[in-house]
Order: structure tokens, then C-alpha cells, then sequence
């Protein structure tokens, strides 16, 4: 330790940030005092430490107080005196003493741990910067000291790999928690070596952790007795299971519950009062929903906004940005959790989760009254309150989920059917709401409105329909109109009889739909029937007719700028356009549709604007913007879960790879977009014809047999293998495994091929382990499978894997199982 320094050495290595201590030293040389925000074990202290020691120099004395127990000490004064070294007589004012000891000298004085003594401490600073002009400030605490000097720096969680899709080992090891986990986790005796195989479950780990230094460390540490995916699964007791920490660390910082306990007995009752209540709401959410939900009993209306205030300074509550100019909060989940223990011991959760479920009601039921005909709002605002919606997800889940476990299906039915168009276009955004509707639907619930439960069943009904499942569909639809007639609702048999038409391909029911919402000025359903007429119009080929109904929707709906309807016209016409061979025009529609869909989460749509851009650039000869539209729209399609979306985009992809040479996955593309239509009920027109022209290059260059074991292993596919293999040619980390394909290869031969595999290596290219992991890529299995299999290292695996790639000069796995299927073939006598 230097004589100008009294910084403790650090313990261990510190890991990332890097772009932190950049950031803090140079605003550290522009103002005079920087104060470090967050929670308990973000790591202020040590991010604070590592600024000073950057910013330390010949020239420059620097000092640490730590005041972490100075809960009884009046005057933090008397704990700079000591790091100074000052003797304090008593015969003058312990503050003179200190400015005459810094003087004008170049100091920094770090304050660590302000929260506990934040009022004193904040005078203390302001009057020795007042007095000291070569002295700057670092301070960490819980809250900000609210002084004229001071900038606030709010110091983030580690950087996270993402949570809202599949992760891969490289993209997790650039990301500072997985870093702090791996290097901890070492010292703990547990070297982790990331693979695809094992980064989703340690992403998880720092992700559910919110990104916190000390909480990653605790799970580091049990590495040594718990592997990955065990302490994966043992998350949701976080505090139990993250209760063995540094012996030497100070007692609030040895356990995860501990350092959430030293922040909550710091709040005065009523923030932790509001603390509490705040648990009732998910994901992010806005001051307006929160004064909903958490007045009454200790907390009035007006006293909301300034108690959040106080538990946003002190870092137990997060701004998450803004939606529609407000701004949104979040619960990090260690915090949530804690808080939920001490709303459940209070003996406040039922009540308060009902207040929740009611404010929920009342979002969505302003949501229903802006579409009810005769008051339809302009489409800015219903494109506002769709934003609103889809910002509240979580909590429209969640009051859903708690009426059905409540046995209170009406609440949760009526919350469901108010949003019954956002939840038609959203895709998952909303959970999966077929599942919700299914829940409630076998409630028993006598006192029902009848034609509560028709709309519901035909909500459910047009869900299924959007999946592909046409048989679900109809037996939805039938027994929702049915209800919707016998109670004589108007609205309800209009949209039933839209299902009915769409799921039967009998236009007929349309009749109705049109004269009921023309009666009574329905001018959503009516713009429904027009797009339904149109689509059943464009699958018999009747374009002249389909082009009118799209072009009646625009009309309808284009002075109202309702955008999502105004963009269904659009992907109609561009349909009809491309039909005709208009492909120039067909483009200028959906890109039309896709301006439209933006900012609506409106995946759906989008999904049909980018899919039809990417078919328009295959046909146009452009691989590369093919690829990279069908890209988007077969990964969209798969997040929100819609398999006839998913089968279609298939094989678009499996024309795409055939046009870059790739006939082996080609066919295992087209078969698996088949296998997945057969699965959902969906059907294509055209589509024999369609195949018949994609395979034939296949059986002249690959040969009949190995078309035919392809096939059977491209059926075979699941959903998610079938889009690996897709996008292999993308993510290379994520090349796809051939299933089932065993089974393939016993498949007899009905000929010998009409012309090999062009390029095939020979058999003995491979050694005898290679062609052993190869045979298990045929089986399906991925590097980590293969080395349970051979009992080997998932790392000797992936070599094995990489030598087979080189030495056939392949680039996917695709290739090696469609090459392993032929030389097996040719093995046979």
C-alpha cells in the first residue's frame, strides 16, 4: 500500500465493468463529487475502490471511510478524523479541524456506505467541498445524498445475456455475469466450461439473479456441491439456497437474505408498506396502475408517487424506460421475493391481489369500450391503449391466473374477451392464452352469462385457428355461437360466424357477420368480414373478388388510421399481386403493411409482411435478402409459437437452401414443413405441386433412397430441430441434428441413386470414433448427448465434431448425417 493511500487491497479478482471505471474516472475529473447508487451487493464498494485507485497519483492523497457500522455514530466526521489521522483536542469544531487537515491540497475522499448515516454525511461533504477546492468526493450508498455538489450514478447489474430466446455459449461468455460466475465458480473448485449445451442453464442462474455481483457469487460458491442445472432448479428458494458466503465479509454481505434484510429495516414503515404492496405487480408497470393497486390501510392516493420516489432513490425499486410517454417501474426479483414473504406474513396477499385483479379489469374493460361500435376512438387511440396493454402483460397474466385459482372464471373471462383483438395479434406476448381460456372454461361457474362463455369459446375458437388446428377451431366456434344466439348477442354471433366461415372455408356465414355488424355500425367486424371474404376469395382463386374485399377494408378503416386492420388489407392485396405475377406491387403492399405494424406488436402480421417479402426475393433471384427476411419471419414465428407460420416458412427456407446448393437439408426442410402442416390440420393449395417441382433436382442429383431416408428423417423432426436445421446456415452454433434418422436408413432402397452425391467423400476419410460421433449425429444427438454416449468430455465432443466438418470439408451437421445416411447405404452388401 502506497503512503497516499489507505485503499484496501482487493481479495480477489474483479471481474468486468470495464466501461464502468472508464465512464466514473473521466466524470470523476469534470465533478467535483460522483455518489454510487444501487442496491445492497451490486458492488459499489469495489466498483468505488477500483475509480480510486484508477484515479490515484503521485500528487493525489486518497482516503477511505467506511461507515457500514456507523448506525450509532451522530457525525461521520469523527470516522474521516481517523482516516485522516487527525487529532481532534475538542477545543474547536471537529469540522474546522478536518478543513485545516485537507486544506488545499489535491484529495479524494471515498465515503463508503453513506445509507446509514445519509443526512450527516451529506453536510459533512457539502461543507468540505465548500471549503476545500482540491477535494473531490466518491461516496457509495443505498440513496442518494441529495447534496448541490453531488452526481448521481446509478450503478447497473452486470451485463446479462438475453432472456427472451436461446443463448449461445459465445454470446454468454462475453456477458460480465456469466464471466463473474465462471471465475468465481473456479475459485470455488469448479472450473465451468461454457458450451451451447450448459450456457442456457448458467444464463438463467445470472439472469434470475438480476445481474447482482454478490448473488452470483453465492451461486458460484455452490457449485461446489450442486451442479448447474441443480441450482438452476433450486432458484425459486434463492434465499435458502444462497446462504453460505465469506465468513469474512461483514454480516449483512454473508447471505443473500441479509443484505435484502439490512435494505428493508432502513425504510421508514410506509415505504415498506408500499415495498410490499408493489409485489402484486409484474413486469414492468406505471405510477398510474400502482395507485390502482396500493392505496389504502397506511397509504393514501397522494402518498404513492413520493413514497415510490423514496424507493426508487434507494434502489429497491427500477425505472425500466418509458411507454407512451410514462414511465415504467420494476421489482428486481431477489427484492420481489423477500417482499412477497413479508406481504404473505402480514397477511396482506389475498386482499391485495384482488385489488390487483379489479384495477387489471377496469384496463381492460376502458380497452373494450374504445371499440364498441358507435364509439370507436380514432386509431392513435386505440393503438395507444394496445401499447398500454401489451406494456401490462405480465399483470393481465397474472390477474387472470389468480381468478382461476380462485375458482372465479366469470373475472377471468371478461378480462380475456375485453382484449380479445390485442390478444389476436400479439402472438405470446400474453402467455399462452388459449391455455388461460382453457383453465377457466372448466371452472364450474352456474351463475355465467351465457353469452360471456359464447365469446369466450369463440376467442378460444379463433386462437386455435391461428395455430392451424381447423378441427378445434370449428367445435370452439359452434358451441360459442350457439351460446352467443340463445342469449341474442348481436356481437358475439357477428365474430362466431367470421370463425365458423374461416374455419370451414364456407363463405356463407359471412352473410351474416356483414348484416349484423352493418346494422349496428360494427365498423372493426365489419372490416373483419371484408378481410375474411377476401382471404376465402384469394384460396379458391378468385383474385378480382379478394382484390375488391381488401380494397373495401382500406376504405373502411384508413380514415379512422386503424393500422393493424389497414395493414391485413395490405398483406391481402400484396397476395393478390403476387398471384398475378405483380411481384414490383406485391412488394409495395407489404412494405406498406409492415410501416404499419410498426411499434403494434403485431407479430403476427408482421411474420405474413416479412414472409412474403423473403418468398417475392426468392423469386426475384435475391438469395441474400431472402434469407435474411425469412430469417426474421421464421424466427418470430417460432417465438410466438404458431406451427402452420412455422411449416410455412419451412418451406420457404427449404427453396432457399436448394437455391444455394444445400439438396440434403432442402429435403429435410420440405419434409418437416409437411410433417408440422399434418400435425396442426392446416392445408395448403398447391402445395403436391409445389413439392414435386422442389424435389426433383433432389432425386436427379442425390438419388431416390436418400431422398427417401431424408424425408423420413425431416418428418421425424421436431418444431424446434426443424428450425435449427433452418437456420444453421445462420448460426452455425446452432447447427441442427438430423432425428429419427435410424429409422431412415433401415428404409429399404426401391433404386440405386441416378447419380451420387456430387463431391462424396470416401468412408475412410474419418477414423473409427469419428464415424462412431458421426453415426450419433445421424441419431439426432448434439455434443454434449454424444459425449454422455461415449463417455467422453462434451469439449472432446466438439473436437471430434470439428474434425468431421474439416475432413468431409462440410459446413453443418445437416450434411455429415445426410453424407453418414449414403456411406451407411453403400456399407450394406
Amino acid at each position: 500500500m502506497t503512503p497516499d493511500t489507505d485503499l484496501p487491497i482487493e481479495p480477489n479478482a474483479f471481474v468486468g465493468r470495464e466501461a464502468d471505471i472508464d465512464e466514473l474516472a473521466q466524470l470523476m475529473t469534470a465533478t467535483r463529487m460522483v455518489t454510487l447508487c444501487g442496491p445492497g451487493g451490486i458492488g459499489k464498494t469495489r466498483l468505488a475502490i477500483r475509480v480510486a485507485t484508477r484515479l490515484r497519483d503521485g500528487t493525489r492523497s486518497v482516503r477511505l471511510v467506511d461507515l457500514a457500522d456507523a448506525e450509532h455514530v451522530t457525525d461521520p466526521g469523527s470516522r474521516l478524523a481517523l482516516a485522516l489521522g487527525v487529532d481532534h483536542d475538542g477545543d474547536r469544531p471537529l469540522l474546522s479541524t478536518l478543513i485545516d487537515a485537507i486544506g488545499a491540497r489535491d484529495y479524494l475522499l471515498v465515503f463508503d456506505n453513506c445509507e446509514t448515516v445519509v443526512d450527516t454525511c451529506a453536510r459533512l461533504c457539502q461543507r468540505l467541498l465548500d471549503a476545500c477546492p482540491g477535494l473531490r468526493v466518491l461516496a457509495t450508498s443505498r440513496e442518494p445524498l441529495r447534496v448541490p455538489s453531488e452526481t448521481v450514478w446509478r450503478v447497473p447489474p452486470l451485463s446479462l445475456p438475453p432472456d427472451d430466446r436461446p443463448v449461445r455459449a459465445a454470446e454468454a461468455a462475453a456477458c460480465e455475469a456469466v464471466r463473474l460466475f465462471r471465475v468465481r465458480a473456479g475459485a470455488a473448485g469448479c472450473e465451468i466450461p461454457l458450451t451451447d449445451d450448459n450456457a442456457a442453464d448458467v444464463s438463467r442462474i445470472c439472469v434470475a439473479l438480476d445481474g447482482m455481483p454478490l448473488a452470483i457469487e453465492l451461486a458460484a460458491g455452490m457449485t461446489r456441491v450442486l451442479s448447474v442445472g441443480q441450482i438452476v432448479a433450486r432458484l425459486g428458494d434463492r434465499f435458502r439456497l444462497l446462504s453460505q458466503g465469506d465468513r469474512t465479509a461483514p454480516a449483512r454481505q454473508r447471505t443473500l437474505r441479509a443484505t435484502v434484510e439490512w435494505s428493508y429495516h432502513l425504510l421508514a414503515p410506509e415505504e415498506r408498506l408500499l415495498l410490499r404492496r408493489c409485489t402484486a405487480l409484474y413486469g414492468g408497470w406505471t405510477i398510474d396502475l400502482a395507485e390502482r393497486v396500493c392505496p389504502g390501510d397506511g397509504i393514501g392516493l397522494r402518498d404513492v408517487l413520493p413514497l415510490l420516489t423514496g424507493l426508487v432513490d434507494k434502489s429497491l425499486v427500477v425505472v425500466d424506460g418509458e411507454v407512451d410517454r410514462q414511465a415504467r417501474y420494476r421489482l428486481p426479483e431477489t427484492i420481489r421475493e423477500y417482499a412477497r414473504e413479508q406481504l404473505a406474513a402480514a397477511g396482506e396477499e389475498d386482499a391485495l391481489l384482488r385489488r390487483h385483479r379489479d384495477a387489471i379489469a377496469a384496463v381492460t374493460g376502458e380497452m373494450r369500450d374504445a371499440l364498441r361500435p358507435g364509439r370507436l376512438q380514432p386509431g392513435s387511440v386505440i393503438h395507444a391503449m394496445a401499447g398500454r396493454l401489451a406494456a401490462l402483460a405480465p399483470n393481465v397474466v397474472a390477474a387472470v391466473q389468480w381468478s382461476i385459482a380462485m375458482g372465479e372464471a366469470e373475472p377471468a373471462l371478461r378480462i380475456l374477451t375485453d382484449i380479445r383483438y390485442t390478444l389476436l395479434g400479439t402472438g405470446r406476448i400474453f402467455g399462452d392464452a388459449a391455455d388461460l381460456l382453457d383453465a377457466a372454461l372448466r371452472l364450474d361457474a352456474p351463475g355465467m352469462p351465457p353469452h360471456l362463455r359464447g365469446q369466450a369459446l369463440i376467442l378460444r375458437g379463433d386462437l386455435a385457428l391461428a395455430r392451424g388446428e381447423a378441427v378445434e377451431a370449428r367445435r370452439y366456434g359452434e358451441a360459442g355461437l350457439a351460446l352467443c344466439r340463445e342469449a341474442d348477442d348481436a356481437y358475439g354471433e357477428s365474430v362466431g360466424c367470421v370463425l365458423r366461415a374461416l374455419a370451414t372455408g364456407d363463405d356463407a356465414p359471412l352473410d351474416t357477420a356483414a348484416a349484423i355488424s352493418r346494422g349496428s355500425g360494427d365498423i372493426l367486424v365489419e372490416s373483419t368480414v371484408h378481410n375474411a371474404r377476401g382471404s376465402l376469395a384469394l384460396a379458391h382463386g378468385r383474385l378480382r373478388e379478394a382484390q375488391r374485399c381488401y380494397e373495401e377494408t382500406l376504405k373502411l378503416l384508413a380514415p379512422l388510421d386503424v393500422r393493424y386492420g389497414m395493414a391485413h388489407g395490405h398483406i391481402g392485396l400484396a397476395q393478390v399481386a403476387g398471384r398475378r405475377g405483380d411481384l414490383a406491387g406485391a412488394r409495395r403492399h407489404y412494405e406498406s403493411g409492415l410501416d404499419l405494424l410498426q411499434n403494434l406488436n403485431a407479430r403476427q402480421q408482421v411474420i405474413r409482411c416479412l414472409s412474403g417479402l423473403g418468398g417475392i426475393a426468392l423469386r426475384q433471384g435475391d438469395v441474400a435478402e431472402a434469407r435474411h427476411r425469412l430469417t426474421d419471419a421464421l424466427v418470430l414465428s417460432r417465438d410466438a409459437g404458431l406451427r402452420p407460420g412455422i411449416a410455412r416458412r419451412l418451406e420457404l427456407y427449404s427453396t432457399l437452401v436448394a437455391k444455394e446448393g444445400d439438396l440434403p437439408r432442402s429435403v429435410l426442410l420440405a419434409a418437416a414443413s409437411v410433417s408440422l402442416r399434418a400435425s396442426a390440420g392446416a392445408h395448403s393449395p398447391g402445395l403436391g405441386a409445389r413439392l414435386e417441382e422442389l424435389l426433383a433436382p433432389a432425386r436427379r442429383e442425390l438419388g431416390e433412397p436418400l431422398v427417401t431416408r431424408l424425408w423420413t428423417a425431416g418428418s421425424a423432426m421436431t418444431t424446434d430441430q426443424a428450425v435449427d436445421c433452418a437456420l444453421e446456415g445462420t448460426r452455425p452454433d446452432k447447427a441442427a441434428a438430423v432425428p429419427s434418422a435410424a429409422a431412415a436408413s433401415a428404409t429399404p432402397a426401391s433404386a440405386t441413386p441416378t447419380s451420387a452425391a456430387p463431391a462424396s467423400p470416401p468412408a475412410s476419410t474419418l477414423t473409427a470414433r469419428e464415424r462412431e460421433v458421426a453415426g450419433l449425429v445421424v441419431r439426432g444427438l448434439g455434443n454434449k448427448a454424444i459425449a454422455d454416449e461415449l463417455v467422453i468430455s462434451p469439449a472432446t465432443a466438439a473436437r471430434h465434431m470439428a474434425n468431421i466438418l474439416g475432413k468431409l470439408g462440410f459446413s453443418s451437421r445437416t450434411q455429415v448425417a445426410a453424407w453418414m445416411l449414403e456411406s451407411q447405404r453403400r456399407e450394406k452388401p
